[in-house]
């Protein structure tokens, strides 16, 4: 059975001068604000969509990594990845342009080099969000021991 997540946008009144929230069905995200001044500008405790994409990144990115680690006999203690998506203006008008993903990794029995090409194989072959921007927003990687 698939699974399905539901979250829910309001917004009110025009783009720039207007606000909205977002919620995720769960519970699980809290219902946080958003504004077009916070997207482009400074966030003043608000969120952006690309902040949600790079959470979304990010979470994906560690779960299908440590299953890849695990699955070439080195599971990992702990991951920590840090995803940080620019949302910029270009020829057509705005658009995510890049994804720089950190990656700290403590793996017994793996060296820096083994952690650092395991990382960026794994970005090739992605998880199933980095999949969904693949051919669209730049993945760029950086890769260490914890």
């Amino acid at each position: 059975m698939a699974a399905k997540r539901t979250a829910r946008a309001v917004w009110e009144h025009d783009l720039k001068s207007g606000s909205g929230e977002v919620t995720g069905e769960t519970g699980a995200l809290p219902r946080m604000q958003v504004t077009w001044a916070a997207r482009t500008e400074a966030p003043g405790g608000k969120t952006s969509p690309e902040e949600l994409l790079a959470a979304a990144f990010a979470s994906c990115f560690a779960m299908a990594f440590s299953s890849t680690l695990a699955g070439a006999g080195h599971p990992s203690e702990r991951l920590e990845v840090r995803a940080t998506a620019t949302f910029d203006k270009v020829e057509t008008g705005w658009k995510v342009t890049t994804m720089d993903v950190d990656i700290g990794g403590k793996v017994p029995g793996l060296d820096a080099k083994g952690f650092e090409t395991a990382a960026r194989e794994m970005a090739e072959k992605g998880c199933p969000i980095s999949n969904a921007i693949k051919g669209n927003v730049a993945v760029h990687v950086t890769a260490h021991l914890l």
